[in-house]
């Protein structure tokens, strides 16, 4: 064999090395074909809402309820995070997805879906996304024995999640056109038991609860005084806000762009949602591929500048072949940004505060997208899709101008938590 090809095998080795714990690969196979369902269905509530209302305002209100949960329960599914079994809560969150995606199914295909059971189907996902999110976000921890590994193992989450970006809103926009929404939703229903039988395949050590005989308001407060004191994960949470309020909300409305911009039908959307993914996945496979976290406090504003000025590109795009790279090119810059920050918030946080602090980038990540999607929303009929997205897109690079100015904080952090010999460069591990 070649030294080329050996040394191919090895680089291909160290982007995928948290594969070598058999937890996560369980929790790898089974997600990423769940979260193609996810997808399919996100895609297909939006085009649903969309034909039957033709208005974006309720684009973005039914966008607003289904996350306003996210925005007030993390903290407490944080405390959970720290005090039960992850495993047990997320098994929980799984089966009640389920459930919601299959009565979704049967109402659509019964031909008797309408706007209120949408908005109400959307709040209850809504409420148990709260619980899931930032209870699956610590999970990871716990399925890597190494600390080392455990940014590579957040890095190829993101690339699983974006894999599903590209794959899921391609099938549902095809599917929508040829057998209609409800089908789409059926098949998300039925791919979660893949995610269940592996988390119910997964074995892991019990961890030692050291805080049951507090109160819940003891651990709310705990953790909000760990996440305010500390400078470096406040700086990040605040620019996570910043893209998830007026950023994250542009796939609320990517129906106004297919339809009445780019004169095109659900094939257009789920292509141009296809085309984020794309982007995404292939910012995954950067930041896999990367040692560790020092550094990162650089490519996150950089990312985050890529975004805004792809963005606002978009947002005058006519043509839909450029669309879909300015896509490529705002889900590369979105998806670094988000995953590059939650590998530095897990690398300087306390084990013992990390279920909390991840329900806090939860409610930054998530919770703060319905203001964005209701706003987009609002402004969508007031001004325009068009103007809309520029504004997202200059907002988004005005924080992180403002973000450059505090990236000695995150670097201090990195560099007083972690030491870089426990993170060999690529180039070490093969020589």
């Amino acid at each position: 064999m070649s030294p080329s090809r050996v040394l191919n095998t090895q680089h291909m080795s160290f982007i995928v090395r948290a594969f070598r714990y058999r937890n996560y690969r369980l929790f790898f196979t089974g997600q990423g074909i769940s979260l193609i369902g996810t997808w399919m269905q996100s895609i297909s509530m939006s085009w649903l809402i969309y034909k039957l209302t033709n208005s974006p305002f309720l684009l973005g209100l039914v966008y607003f309820i289904g996350q306003v949960p996210v925005f007030v329960l993390p903290p407490i599914a944080g405390v959970l995070a720290d005090r039960v079994s992850r495993k047990e809560i997320i098994i929980a969150t799984q089966i009640l997805s389920m459930v919601q995606a299959f009565i979704l199914a049967a109402l659509s295909l019964s031909g008797k879906i309408a706007v209120w059971h949408i908005i109400i189907l959307s709040l209850l996902l809504g409420i148990v996304n709260a619980f899931d999110v930032p209870v699956r976000q610590a999970f990871v921890a716990d399925l890597i024995e190494k600390k080392s590994d455990l940014g590579n193992a957040i890095a190829l989450n993101s690339l699983m999640f974006n894999g599903a970006r590209i794959i899921g809103p391609s099938i549902a926009g095809i599917l929508i056109m040829l057998v209609g929404e409800g089908f789409c939703f059926l098949l998300n229903g039925i791919s979660f038991f893949a995610v269940l039988l592996a988390l119910i395949s997964i074995r892991i050590k019990k961890r030692a609860f050291t805080q049951k005989h507090r109160r819940l308001f003891h651990n709310l407060k705990e953790g909000f005084s760990y996440v305010v004191s500390s400078p470096p994960i406040r700086t990040i949470l605040i620019l996570i806000t910043v893209i998830s309020v007026f950023g994250v909300f542009y796939p609320v409305i990517m129906p106004v762009f297919s339809l009445e911009i780019l004169k095109g039908g659900p094939q257009t959307l789920g292509f141009l949602m296809g085309g984020t993914g794309c982007g995404a996945f292939v910012g995954a496979l950067f930041l896999a591929s990367r040692p560790g976290p020092h550094g990162l406090e650089k490519i996150i504003p950089c990312a985050m500048i890529i975004f805004g000025i792809s963005i606002i590109a978009f947002s005058w795009s006519r043509i839909f072949w450029l669309s879909l790279v300015l896509m490529v090119f705002a889900g590369f810059g979105m998806m670094v940004q988000i995953a590059a920050s939650n590998t530095v918030l897990q690398s300087i946080t306390d084990d013992d505060k990390r279920g909390r602090v991840m329900s806090f980038y939860t409610i930054a990540f998530m919770g703060m997208v319905p203001l964005g999607g209701l706003l987009a929303g609002a402004l969508t009929g007031k001004i325009g899709g068009p103007y809309t997205l520029m504004l997202s897109g200059v907002t988004c690079i005005i924080g992180s101008a403002v973000f450059f100015k505090k990236i000695y904080l995150i670097r201090e952090a990195i560099a007083g938590k972690i030491k870089r010999e426990e993170y060999p460069l690529y180039e070490k591990d093969v020589s």
